[in-house]
């Protein structure tokens, strides 16, 4: 991981939650915000203990939990481990999504159990999970949500468009919410990323295939994207600097769509 700008402090007592931190994208957050000084829980149905045990052995405070993210009691999971372990939560970053492991192909032949898995976790997820940490939220004096979109929900990349549908559900969830959250005093923000070379998607042959190309030709930084370019947007939505930001999302892409 790139050393990122921030000092340890800036986040200093705070704690987050961040969703699909196992690995990739997730997890790359996850040490960004503990490197700004945040505690982190850390919830992935796969290697969340291994992604805090690496966290604390860099002097960081952080708790892994397996959990499915799309089912009540595994949103409540990250909810009560939070309070448990750091007395409370104040950022909550819905990250968890599949999209590695799906195969591109045309609509019709997306099957309606792939549809409604997609949509379980992709949107049922940041929707319940939001819904737990609530409580908790309320209680901080300085509250975040951070959606990760994509930025296919604008452009509308076909072949995927389970996953398009599901981001562009998140963009306007993280609208609908900062209007209903503000008067907590919560920010509600998101991310959206362009093609991103995790370790998840970089195991999927026939995901890079089809999109590497296309995503390098419509950039104006002319480059690879890879889960570190996404950490300072991270850290700043996170923390003090965006405290008067809400509602917004960001795309962050190479320069492939202006927004």
């Amino acid at each position: 991981m790139k050393n990122t700008p921030e000092t340890p402090t800036k986040l200093a007592g705070k704690t987050a939650v961040v969703t699909g931190a196992g690995s990739g994208i997730g997890r790359a957050i996850a040490g960004a915000l503990s490197a700004a000084g945040a505690n982190i829980v850390i919830a992935d149905l796969h290697h969340a203990d291994a992604a805090a045990q690496s966290l604390r052995n860099n002097g960081a405070h952080a708790v892994g939990i397996t959990a499915d993210i799309a089912s009540e009691t595994g949103s409540l999971a990250l909810a009560e481990t939070a309070q448990r372990e750091f007395g409370g939560a104040d950022i909550l970053v819905n990250n968890a999504a599949i999209f590695s492991s799906l195969i591109p192909k045309p609509f019709e032949e997306i099957s309606a159990e792939e549809w409604r898995r997609v949509m379980e976790v992709n949107t049922l997820g940041p929707f319940l999970c939001c819904k737990a940490l609530l409580p908790l939220l309320k209680q901080s004096n300085a509250a975040r949500i951070i959606n990760i979109s994509s930025g296919v929900a604008f452009k509308g990349n076909p072949l995927y468009l389970h996953y398009v549908a599901s981001k562009g559900a998140v963009l306007s969830m993280t609208r609908s919410l900062a209007r209903e959250l503000g008067a907590y005093g919560i920010l509600v923000n998101g991310i959206a990323p362009g093609f991103t070379l995790s370790e998840g998607v970089q195991a999927n042959a026939a995901l890079v295939a089809g999109a590497r190309g296309p995503s390098l030709a419509g950039r104006v930084l002319n480059r690879d994207m890879y889960p570190d370019d996404l950490l300072g947007a991270a850290v700043f939505f996170a923390g003090p600097d965006a405290g008067f930001i809400t509602g917004q999302t960001l795309v962050i892409d190479g320069g492939a769509y202006f927004h």
